[in-house]
């Protein structure tokens, strides 16, 4: 027996809070009856159905993705352009992405369709780290990298600290490579915190989510975590909550 609204999380309908609203909102219905009040549980012979579609009760699966420069972190795309779960043709499970990285920036990307699992991983208070490396235009000076350590004021507010290293500068071209590992997710935070100390990002990568990396794998290549690896990062995400409550 599972809570309702895991079973709605956990197919991938919606996260967990989103379903308790759902349910709230008198949206799902257990074998044919309207339930409004959070805490039923239901088994697998249950009949839930959202909406009037009754929901299908995947097994739950959790990939990691390199995912390539040019390609849309999203189920689908109005325009037409190549998305995420593009490269999971034959996956019969309806996957979406923990989050996102921007059309230009390429990387580690963890898909789902476990609910519960990805809106504790997006929590803020999760904290986990994400490890980018950027090729920027110009060289910084250490005064402003640690400007970035200590968090700097973007237009939706000041970042977290952040931990940033120097790991090339071309004085030739310009140009410098840089690791900065942050543990917030706000949309396109890397490019706007270098913007924000005079440096425009010519290419980013993301590395390494937690402890997951991208060895082994090439642009465009994705692998199945390992029971292991999901209950680390399942860990990781209650841990970090318990600690920031």
């Amino acid at each position: 027996m599972e809570r309702l609204q895991k079973v709605i999380a956990r197919a991938g309908i919606a996260s967990r809070r989103k379903s308790e609203d759902l349910i709230k909102e008198g949206r799902v219905k257990v074998n044919g009856k309207v339930v409004t009040e959070l805490g039923l549980k239901v088994s697998s012979s249950d009949k839930v159905e959202v909406n009037e579609i009754q929901i299908e009760k995947e097994e739950p699966v959790y990939f990691l993705l390199y995912k390539p420069r040019g390609v849309i972190s999203s189920v689908n795309d109005e325009k037409g352009r190549k998305v995420v779960t593009d490269f999971f043709p034959h996956l019969k499970e309806r996957i979406y992405p923990v989050g996102r990285l921007d059309y230009d920036t390429s990387g580690l990307l963890v898909l789902t369709n476990d609910g519960e699992f990805a809106n504790l991983l997006m929590h803020p208070k999760s904290e986990i780290d994400k490890v980018y490396v950027a090729k920027i235009k110009g060289i910084p000076s250490k005064e402003n990298l640690r400007k970035l350590e200590k968090g700097i004021r973007l237009e939706d507010g000041k970042t977290a600290p952040a931990r940033v290293k120097l790991l090339s500068a071309d004085n030739k071209k310009q140009s410098a490579i840089v690791e900065i590992t942050i543990h917030e997710g706000r949309n396109r935070q890397v490019r706007r915190m270098f913007e924000a100390i005079g440096h425009d990002v010519l290419k980013l990568k993301r590395e390494r989510y937690a402890f997951l990396t991208l060895n082994g794998l090439k642009t465009g290549d994705a692998r199945e975590l390992t029971p292991h690896e999901v209950k680390q990062l399942r860990a990781l995400g209650l841990g970090s909550n318990k600690k920031n409550s």
